[in-house]
């Protein structure tokens, strides 16, 4: 992705649409966790405990992967329909190399990509 320092990101708690604020072209990129459908389908049928282990370690590291990337901006915002945002915001909290980088969260219904760009657009223009 290109040098810029603002990050939208469009997340629940399995896929995450990274759109960087640039002028034009638009960069997007899609983070998708580890803990897929079929692992967990797996782990259910073995052990709901185990199930609850393995989701809460593939969430830490989807989260983690997330946080790489966002120490790269300044601002960014995190949007979508599910609580993953308000998640990930509360581990980015927690720690302190986030603490200079803006983050905000925003509730929002699913959005088509053309939707997300634009929300991204608007979002960072009105700030």
């Amino acid at each position: 992705m290109a040098n810029a320092n603002k990050l939208g990101i469009c997340m629940d708690h399995s896929n995450a649409i990274l759109i960087e604020y640039t002028i034009d072209p638009i960069e997007t990129r899609t983070l998708v966790s580890d803990f897929s459908h079929v692992v967990r389908t797996e782990a259910v049928d073995k052990n709901e405990s185990l199930m609850h282990n393995l989701d809460h370690k593939g969430q830490a590291n989807f989260y983690n992967q997330l946080g790489a990337i966002i120490k790269n901006y300044q601002k960014v915002i995190l949007f979508g329909p599910t609580d993953a945002k308000v998640e990930l915001f509360n581990v980015l909290r927690a720690d302190q190399q986030f603490e200079k980088i803006e983050v905000k969260v925003h509730h929002s219904a699913w959005m088509t990509e053309t939707q997300q760009h634009a929300f991204v657009k608007d979002y960072f223009n009105a700030g």
